[in-house]
């Protein structure tokens, strides 16, 4: 199932987004956002499913994250921006806050979990997420708020969530997950 709004279709202007976010927002293909985001989750969790036990806590680079961290931030990323998205959608005018992701790691924990319960974590997070997407209509898409100091639709939004998931997955797959 995919969104019925004809702006979720529709990438969205730059006005829409701080210019920073151009690297996700040009990562997503033309069409349906939506569904862009729901075939995403079950190809990220395909490669994440196939992930050897011994590769959980590699990290490519001394002060790189570890997997297990990348997909952890990956799950509170989706949090964040989903609930800007709702929180815009809604007509909320207040400036929402910004995430900082250093900051956010060191409180996190994440190489104490297994890759497979932050995997599942993920999934819940981005089911979340389409489940709020899929029923808001024109209005809602298109709607603008401030996050972080920038104006950004909610259309924009969904965007930049499937941008960044694609972002960390290449990166997943180019410096985690080659034999090295």
């Amino acid at each position: 199932m995919t969104a019925n709004a004809p702006a979720a279709a529709a990438r969205p202007e730059r006005d829409e987004y701080a210019t920073y976010y151009e690297t996700y927002v040009s990562l997503v293909p033309e069409g349906d956002v939506v569904g862009t985001l729901s075939r995403q989750l079950e190809e990220t969790l395909a490669l994440l499913h196939s992930v050897p036990a011994a590769r959980e806590d590699f990290r490519y680079e001394p002060g790189k994250w570890s997997l297990k961290e990348v997909v952890g931030h990956m799950a509170d990323a989706e949090r964040i921006f989903s609930c800007r998205a709702l929180c815009i959608a809604r007509g909320d005018r207040a400036n929402l806050p910004g995430m900082n992701q250093d900051e956010y790691m060191r409180g996190a924990n994440f190489g104490a979990r297994r890759l497979g319960d932050l995997s599942a974590e993920f999934d819940y997070v981005r089911r979340a997420t389409l489940s709020l997407l899929r029923h808001l209509d024109d209005e809602a898409w298109l709607r603008r708020g401030t996050a972080n100091d920038a104006e950004v639709s909610v259309r924009a939004l969904a965007h930049i969530l499937a941008g960044h998931e694609a972002h960390h997955v290449n990166v997943l797959r180019t410096r985690y997950l080659t034999t090295k």
